[in-house]
């Protein structure tokens, strides 16, 4: 199974300061697990920067210029809130994680292979349309999906979530598009205070919250009596993934005990169903994950499952 690994070196270059969680070494630990032997069939490539004009099927043509516009001296940054900063390089990277969406659509969508991963930062899923946060700038995933739509005719995408946080950006560019659909499991409570149940757009969200604590069982009984389901039902013409990794019980930043048993379970799933639905189109964006060990081991389980399944 031909799979295509997307990056770029100027993603290291978005560097929101000391300790702060999503920081290059993120990235770096990611590379290092893909550099291993058993990844050598993978096909790598160089993330282009993505345009204006697909940044703005999703954003107002104002706030791509104004987060473009901020370019910090190499030794400063400039707080967009209080987690959310951009260095000297963060424009860049930007560009080049949502391009790197933009250029995994454009490479199933043409055959050229099935799946994508976009190992890529900074993330998206909590960009909303005109506001950065949780350390996002661009929606990356519904940069990608809306490109799908307008450069490749996809009438149906959908993107699904297993980061431990609600992706309230993408849940926001989606919910009331019927051609759009959004399915996420996600800690609650827990950063940002989205993604409750009852939240279903128009009827193309999906949300299913998880307690803290919530382990492998209570995440694989989410997908597949809820959201997998839920995501067949839609017939989406494209999957798009939003893998973060932060849902693993090392990680720091919230409280959920998944493995990476589950993530690979949850990939295998995800890819059979998109067999049956979508002639296998799988492209995958890096999202949270910051224990170090822990986002190596689950992006390496990840993308073997890319590989495999």
């Amino acid at each position: 199974m031909s799979v295509l690994l997307l990056s770029h070196r100027a993603c290291l270059h978005h560097d929101p300061g000391p300790h702060h969680p999503e920081c290059p070494d993120r990235l770096r630990a990611v590379l290092k697990a893909l550099d291993q032997e058993e990844f050598s069939d993978l096909i790598r490539d160089e993330a282009p920067q993505a345009t204006v004009e697909q940044l703005i099927r999703v954003h107002p043509q104002g706030y791509v210029d104004a987060i473009l516009g901020i370019r910090p001296e190499p030794d400063d940054s400039v707080a967009l809130d209080g987690d959310t900063v951009m260095s000297w390089g963060s424009a860049e990277a930007a560009l080049r994680a949502a391009g790197a969406g933009v250029a995994g659509v454009d490479a199933v969508c043409r055959g050229e292979v099935r799946r994508v991963f976009c190992a890529v930062r900074p993330p998206g899923h909590h960009a909303e349309p005109n506001r950065p946060m949780g350390f996002c700038l661009f929606a990356n995933a519904a940069v990608a999906a809306r490109h799908a739509q307008a450069a490749h005719g996809v009438e149906r995408v959908g993107v699904v979530d297993f980061d431990v946080h609600h992706g309230n950006g993408t849940q926001a560019c989606f919910e009331a598009d019927a051609s759009l659909f959004y399915a996420s499991s996600h800690q609650s409570p827990c950063y940002p205070g989205t993604g409750e149940a009852h939240e279903t757009g128009v009827g193309n969200i999906v949300n299913a919250p998880l307690p803290p604590g919530a382990d492998g069982a209570a995440f694989r009984a989410a997908w597949a009596e809820t959201l997998l389901p839920a995501l067949e039902a839609f017939r989406p013409g494209l999957i798009i993934i939003s893998a973060g990794f932060d849902a693993h019980a090392r990680d720091p930043l919230a409280q959920l005990r998944v493995r990476e048993a589950d993530f690979a379970w949850l990939t295998e799933e995800l890819c059979r169903l998109a067999d049956r639905a979508c002639g296998g189109k799988v492209v995958s964006l890096l999202e949270g994950g910051y224990d170090l060990e822990a986002l190596a081991a689950s992006t390496a389980v990840h993308v073997r499952a890319l590989m495999q399944a």
